[in-house]
């Protein structure tokens, strides 16, 4: 769902794109370039909701559309947390259009985290981009 907005993000970003119509053995190939620093970035949509292996991955930007649960959320927070080899703190961003339903999930999904003991922090485009 919403891969043409993924796709436009990819482009943007000079960055390979896995969706679900993305081949198993080009998935693989990517996944290995990422572990292995040739590529930085990937733009994956849900396909990489399951059984991915990114150990080293220190930053995920949540970017959603479908109202995702907090359980699968609650799965990429802890696959991104994973302690890294070199010691570096990872990050795990999630983009939230204000006045929107998305809006209204992202809420639940928050409040399931806190009840899980995640911490986090609400940042304001406005605050930080200085748009208005």
């Amino acid at each position: 769902m919403y891969v043409e907005h993924l796709a436009e993000l990819a482009e943007r970003l000079g960055a390979p794109i896995l969706t679900g119509k993305t081949p198993v053995r080009e998935r693989e190939r990517l996944y290995a370039a990422f572990r292995a620093g040739d590529e930085a970035v990937l733009v994956v949509s849900k396909v990489a909701n399951f059984s991915v292996d990114l150990p080293d991955a220190s930053v995920a930007v949540q970017v959603s559309g479908t109202f995702g649960s907090r359980q699968e959320e609650a799965q990429r927070l802890g696959r991104i947390l994973r302690p890294k080899a070199d010691g570096r703190q990872a990050h795990f961003y999630t983009v939230v259009s204000r006045d929107t339903n998305e809006a209204e999930f992202a809420a639940r999904r928050q409040r399931f985290l806190a009840e899980q003991g995640y911490s986090y922090d609400i940042t304001d485009a406005v605050d930080v981009l200085g748009w208005a």
